[in-house]
């Protein structure tokens, strides 16, 4: 499907004059975070004041192709659908009392299980991909799994349990002590699993991406997940996959776990986790929600007592009305084989563009469906080339856990002219970068 980029952004109720824009600065720096202020004066001092599809608009008028956004957008910026659900929500009834059973919340459970691997049909709504993880850890302890293996440059949050899983110190260090009985084992690697597991036991509760995001775009081994199940399987582990990042069509296929989103591997499709983790995508780009989807075996702690794990606004039928219309458009719309026919576009592409720098500035090119990495053989080289690009009107995202990475989650609903500007303007900002740093 072929888009048009709109020529003005829709009207925000907000002040854009100038004066706003350095108010808003000081407000980010008496309020909310001095460094955040920083940064956005570094990227110029805009104010991001609306969207519409693969856009963003800031105050003075300018627009951006947004090719990051973290792996949320992957239908874009507010869909007609999900704006549609939620505006009614709204208007009909955002919160819930929580003393009545709520409908939307079901609806939406009824949504997404439609289209989880077999034997994931219990859904647990939350805010976020780290309340998600978060209830992921706490169902494995009720149920004995109490000792965590983690992977090297794994990343599942950052409130505290999540960040006990999420393998970087530079995050964890001034949080200690985390979770106790938490062991990192190198991502990819069954054996130093195995070897683990021996000694844990049916204590364990392993967690693991199908293809680590913030880890840099990490592809594991053919075959890897299916060991990884078949192993928690042999010594009673828990296994919770986290598809927060790369479930719901981001890698060209409804879940990493399908098949391990590769044709023709040995063991796929036996991938069969405790709990599967949803985020990002879900919300539509218009509301946050989560959840934790179980097995009716690993659920029974939570499905027996409703009151166990609780959050105030978990659930929101708002939010739930986001999720299922999202959910409904990704299969309506057939956007789960539009991501990976313009995945495997734009991987070729991009590697088309870099290939004058592989052996020098760029390292590697790698990417599934709409998650593709470039990797720099400088650090130096990611920031550079975020501030080239943004200077040129498009937005990227660097990897929380791997600092050489820079990281494009496009939406799956850019068109020819989207994918146009975007490997020019990539071949553009990486020549300039080059002069400087190559």
């Amino acid at each position: 499907m072929t888009t048009v980029p709109i020529d003005s952004p829709p009207q925000p109720d907000t002040d854009t004059t100038a004066d706003n824009r350095a108010h808003i600065t000081h407000l980010y720096r008496e309020h909310l975070s001095s460094g955040r202020a920083v940064m956005g004066t570094v990227l110029g001092g805009m104010l991001e004041t609306a969207s519409d599809g693969a856009w963003i608009f800031t105050d003075d008028g300018r627009r951006y192709l947004d090719f990051g956004g973290y792996g949320v957008f992957i239908l874009g910026h507010r869909h007609p659908a999900v704006t549609a659900a939620v505006h009614c929500q709204v208007d009909a009834h955002p919160l819930a009392s929580r003393v009545f059973l709520e409908p939307v919340a079901a609806r939406a459970a009824e949504a997404l299980t439609a289209h989880t691997p077999a034997g994931l049909d219990r859904v647990h709504f939350v805010n976020s991909g780290a309340e998600a993880t978060e209830a992921g850890l706490k169902l494995a302890r009720a149920h004995g799994h109490t000792a965590l293996v983690s992977m090297s440059s794994g990343y599942h949050g950052k409130t505290l349990g999540a960040l006990s899983a999420t393998a970087n110190a530079k995050y964890q260090e001034p949080f200690r002590p985390l979770l106790p009985d938490t062991d990192v084992v190198p991502y990819g690697d069954p054996d130093a699993l195995a070897a683990i597991l021996g000694v844990l036991g049916e204590r364990a509760c392993v967690i693991v991406e199908p293809v680590q995001g913030e880890g840099g775009v990490r592809i594991p081994p053919p075959g890897y997940l299916a060991e990884v199940s078949r192993l928690c399987r042999a010594y009673g582990a828990f296994l919770i996959v986290d598809e927060i990042q790369t479930g719901l069509g981001r890698l060209g296929s409804w879940w990493g776990l399908d098949g391990e989103g590769q044709e023709g591997v040995e063991g796929a499709g036996e991938v069969t986790p405790d709990v599967l983790l949803v985020g990002k995508g879900l919300s539509g780009g218009v509301v946050p929600v989560a959840a934790m989807v179980a097995t009716e075996t690993a659920y029974g702690p939570f499905s027996r007592d409703p009151y166990l794990h609780t959050s105030t606004f978990a659930a929101s039928p708002i939010a739930c009305a986001a999720a299922r219309a999202a959910v409904e458009a990704l299969a309506r719309e057939d956007v789960v084989a539009r991501a990976r026919g313009l995945g495997e576009r734009l991987l070729e592409g991009v590697r088309a563009v870099c290939a004058p720098y592989f052996g020098g500035l760029v390292q590697e090119v790698r990417g599934r469906g709409l998650l593709i990495g470039l990797e720099f053989t400088e650090e130096r080289a990611v920031g550079e080339l975020i501030l080239e690009l943004v200077g040129r009107g498009i937005l990227v995202n660097h990897s929380l856990n791997a600092s050489r990475v820079l990281r494009l989650t496009p939406p799956a609903i850019v068109g020819d002219d989207e994918v146009r500007l975007f490997l020019t303007t990539l071949a553009e900002s990486l020549h300039d970068v080059a002069r400087r740093v190559g």
